[in-house]
């Protein structure tokens, strides 16, 4: 056979064979695209067997209705995933196909440490997150935390701190401010106002507000060590408010006594 026959049958094999792809890959491309792999369903579990308190299949579909491209096979994971991340309540979520026309989406739900700022919450990672506050059981009261953008993890260190110390005088933390300079401010249970000035972490830009952990600490502490004497001293009164913020000591404000009605 001469070299130009065997050029040509070359030739003609080849392109027969790109005949053959193109045909098969039509054929694939036209079984893609049938109805019968359109995402059907979509099924909610809780990730790692928790439970799920207040995410809904109905909060789910009402976020991601007319928002999922793609069906089972061209669907893209992780566009899914960061879709079904926008439902209220969902902290994380994972995503994977089963055949031939199902999602199963397992979901973290937020675990709401205290209240953040105006509108927002914040969970028991130090994260922003916004949410209806309205779902929240009835029975629950979280605290009221406040601070710039960006500082929920030193808030959330320091309300840690702060409910360590006053546990054992039987007070709570009801909210904790910390101003745009860096100042503290805490109301406890009793409705006693606290003013412990500026933190040393914002000079560092610690967010977990290591740096200045020890001379936050060290006011606090004085405090709570002069409870029992001052107790004694104010007799029965309450404190209005305690300045913590002088080197080696602190001033309070006793709380105006509620008047009397005159008797008849």
């Amino acid at each position: 056979m001469s070299t130009d026959a065997r050029l040509t049958n070359f030739v003609a094999n080849t392109l027969a064979l790109l005949a053959v792809l193109a045909l098969l890959g039509g054929v694939v491309v036209w079984v893609v695209q049938r109805p019968y792999f359109a995402i059907a369903h979509v099924r909610i579990e809780p990730l790692h067997g928790t439970t799920l308190h207040y995410v809904s299949a109905a909060s789910v579909q009402a976020t991601i209705a007319g928002r999922l491209m793609g069906n089972f096979f061209t669907v893209n994971l992780n566009d899914a995933r960061r879709l079904f991340q926008t439902v209220p309540w969902v902290r994380r979520a994972q995503v994977r196909r089963v055949w031939p026309n199902t999602l199963v989406v397992a979901l973290e739900e937020q675990q709401p440490l205290a209240l953040w700022n105006e509108n927002q919450m914040i969970n028991t990672w130090g994260e922003a997150f916004s949410a209806n506050q309205g779902e929240l059981p009835d029975d629950v009261h979280l605290p009221q935390l406040n601070g710039p953008a960006t500082s929920e993890r030193l808030v959330v260190q320091r309300y840690a701190e702060l409910m360590r110390w006053f546990a054992p005088l039987n007070l709570d933390v009801r909210e904790v401010t910390l101003s745009p300079r860096y100042a503290w401010t805490v109301v406890l249970s009793d409705g006693m106002s606290l003013e412990l000035g500026r933190d040393p972490a914002a000079d560092t830009l610690d967010p977990h507000g290591r740096s200045g952990a020890l001379p936050f600490a060290a006011r606090i502490e004085r405090f709570v060590n002069a409870w029992p004497t001052l107790e004694k001293k104010i007799d029965g009164r309450k404190i209005g408010n305690a300045d913590l913020r002088y080197a080696n000591g602190f001033a309070i404000t006793l709380a105006q006594v509620p008047s009397q009605p005159p008797t008849k």
